[in-house]
């Protein structure tokens, strides 16, 4: 286990500032489909899917040769069945900075309560933290002007402020998606709807290496403005995207169930980000 001391806010920036890309020699992600990158697709990517991650993952080994980078993220998975199968993993690979993401698919899909599911986090918040990680946490976008999740925004924003309340008891950093308030552009969301497309994996990406103070290069993009809809071309546009998008996921996810091989994860090994995981790199 690593014997690094505890990581807060205030070094990681020194720290990240000082070295002029960050402290950290190996990152470990921890989530569901967002962390492993479903709408950023790039086929020569581990399980086909780039996502802000593996754009993370880039930056930060920028500058360090012996950095490795392992992702643990299985799409689907509620809370419980992240921690399950991804915790006792992680903290063996022995990361210095973790990345945390779950309970999107609990509040969307399953309307569990936004407080009992803080509670399994935070156990899992704080055995991360005892290995003396950084560890940054993610909250909820806000979905509160969009037309089908608009009305999960109260029990996101639940959810929310026991992140923050988790981040600050076990000195992690929050990565802030409810503040981002790009994310409401139409352009940052894959046709699904439900994942981000490259647009918003850059964006969050960037977010991300921001928020730990590391310099990079990740610009913003400037895509071409999407044309004018009226009413009817948008409920039209609502309506194909449930009949394309919705219901197949939903069936998919009922199906899902009773599969006979669990899926797997998406870089299990800690590696270098582009090639096969080096074993000289290993815990």
């Amino acid at each position: 286990m690593n014997t690094a001391s505890f990581v807060n806010p205030e070094s990681v920036r020194k720290s990240a500032t000082a070295s002029g890309q960050g402290p950290w020699k190996r990152l470990v992600a921890l989530g569901d489909s967002f962390t492993a990158g479903l709408g950023d697709p790039e086929p020569r990517n581990p399980g086909g899917m780039r996502g802000w991650a593996d754009r993370l993952a880039e930056e930060l080994s920028a500058r360090h040769r012996d950095f490795s980078y392992a992702n643990l993220a299985i799409s689907g998975l509620v809370l419980q069945q992240i921690v399950d199968q991804q915790l006792a993993p992680a903290i063996a690979l022995n990361p210095d900075l973790v990345t945390l993401s779950a309970g999107g698919n609990d509040l969307v899909f399953h309307r569990r309560d936004p407080d009992r599911l803080a509670a399994h986090l935070d156990e899992a918040v704080a055995a991360l933290s005892a290995t003396g990680a950084t560890v940054v946490i993610f909250t909820g976008p806000d979905w509160g002007e969009t037309p089908v999740f608009g009305h999960l925004r109260g029990r996101v924003a639940v959810f929310n402020e026991n992140i923050r309340t988790i981040a600050a008891r076990h000195h992690g950093v929050i990565a802030d998606l409810w503040t981002m308030r790009q994310l409401s552009d139409p352009r940052m969301w894959d046709p699904d709807r439900l994942h981000f497309s490259p647009l918003g994996h850059h964006t969050i990406a960037g977010m991300v290496l921001d928020t730990l103070h590391v310099p990079h290069g990740l610009q913003p993009l400037q895509p071409k403005p999407l044309p004018d809809r009226n009413w009817r071309e948008t409920r039209a546009g609502d309506l194909a995207w449930a009949t394309h998008y919705l219901l197949p996921w939903m069936v998919q996810r009922v199906r899902a169930h009773g599969g006979d091989q669990p899926p797997a994860a998406k870089r299990p090994e800690a590696g270098p980000v582009f090639g096969a995981p080096d074993p000289a790199v290993q815990p």
